[in-house]
């Protein structure tokens, strides 16, 4: 699934690994075959839904290049991505999830929106698109569109922590960070931004905590600061980082 490279780039990676499972399954203990087979139907079924949006992403690129059209100037559907948001996000989470799962990547970046999004959220019951709504960011809509891509950042945790590992889980031995660019969309204000740190990663990180940086001066509480906490933390050793030199003190 996370390979793009050779002549069997688009076939099933169960198809290729297939000889390898069964030979495994022959090897290990009932229960250990029990959680392969469970393994390799989730992977199956996220394939087939990948397979589905692939498809569809083919369609748009045949349509743009007949109408002399880019995809990125095309409107949902017509641009291969569902008009339904929904299946799409949990797709993008469940591939992350996977990756982590196998240790194909242990960093990945997603991004379910993007600032001057217009897209709307019918099933939200909202009215207004999603740029527009952040302007009112103290009503209800924009409070009921905030709770839905919290509850997908909650998803993919519950998801990583559902995962056996180890002495723990794959959430354990991770760390999700989910942020916002601005605190307040009415306001366009960025001097202070909210963020979501989610896993313990492996016992560097503490959990269960709210820390508050408001008063501690803008050198003292510098995204850049948090980058550096973070990546030490992984055994990534830098001096700085973008505007940052020192790390993010109590984390």
């Amino acid at each position: 699934m996370f390979d793009n490279h050779g002549s069997r780039r688009n076939e099933s990676i169960l198809d290729r690994v297939r000889d390898d499972a069964v030979s495994l399954s022959h090897r290990v203990s009932s229960a250990d075959r029990a959680k392969i087979e469970e393994y390799l139907s989730s992977v199956r079924e996220v394939e087939k839904r990948a397979a589905s949006m692939r498809a569809a992403r083919d369609k748009a690129a045949a349509r743009a290049k007949d109408n002399g059209k880019t995809i990125a100037m095309m409107k949902r559907p017509d641009d291969g991505l569902p008009e339904d948001i929904r299946e799409h996000m949990r797709l993008m989470c469940d591939i992350v999830a996977l990756g982590f799962q196998t240790d194909k990547s242990r960093v990945a970046t997603l991004l379910l929106n993007r600032d001057l999004s217009g897209l709307f959220y019918p099933f939200l019951d909202v009215q207004s698109t999603h740029h527009s709504a952040s302007h009112r960011d103290k009503s209800d809509e924009y409070e009921r569109i905030s709770r839905y891509y919290c509850s997908q950042y909650a998803y993919l945790a519950s998801k990583l922590d559902a995962m056996p590992e180890g002495d723990g889980t794959v959430l354990d031995h991770s760390c999700l960070l989910f942020i916002s660019s601005m605190w307040s969309g009415n306001a366009h204000d960025s001097s202070k931004v909210p963020v979501l740190l989610t896993g313990g990663l492996s016992g560097e990180l503490e959990t269960g905590r709210v820390l508050d940086y408001i008063d501690k001066g803008d050198e003292n509480r510098k995204l850049c600061s948090l980058y550096l906490s973070l990546m030490d933390r992984m055994d990534v050793k830098l001096d700085h980082f973008g505007d940052a030199e020192n790390q993010l003190a109590d984390l």
